[in-house]
């Protein structure tokens, strides 16, 4: 049997995902990043986006908002501020988002580094829209 590479995705409401998987791919603040079994020990935080979770030729998605993830010789292990499966989304509540991420991007009153994130929010919600 291949190596697995043991995975926890948790959010402040529940724990996602516990189980042993193939790869997940991670939207880190720096872009996305691969873990496969046996990756180096690192840390990153998170960017919005999507955690692709690949497991025997499957693969799950999970949008993410906020958190770090964690690498240990364990496995992965990614906490979330928000995280929803992107299958569980609803393309109303996500075009709400997407308008109160354009709302805060647009804001003149907030500083710079926060409408900067707005926007990158903005970009990376229309990305999952684009996907449903």
């Amino acid at each position: 049997m291949a190596e697995k590479l043991h995975f926890n995705l948790v959010s402040p409401e529940r724990q996602l995902v516990s189980e042993d998987v193939d790869q997940v791919d991670v939207p880190g603040e720096d872009g996305i990043f691969g873990v496969l079994p046996n990756h180096a020990p690192f840390m990153s935080t998170l960017a919005p986006g999507v955690v692709r979770v690949m497991n025997g030729g499957k693969e799950t998605r999970v949008f993410v908002r906020g958190g770090f993830a964690d690498v240990t010789p364990a496995g992965l292990t990614v906490l979330a501020e928000e995280a929803v499966f992107v299958a569980d989304l609803n393309a109303e509540a996500l075009s709400n988002r997407i308008r109160a991420a354009e709302a805060a991007m647009n804001d003149e009153e907030a500083l710079a580094e926060t409408r900067q994130k707005a926007a990158f929010e903005v970009a990376q919600l229309k990305e999952l829209q684009s996907s449903l």
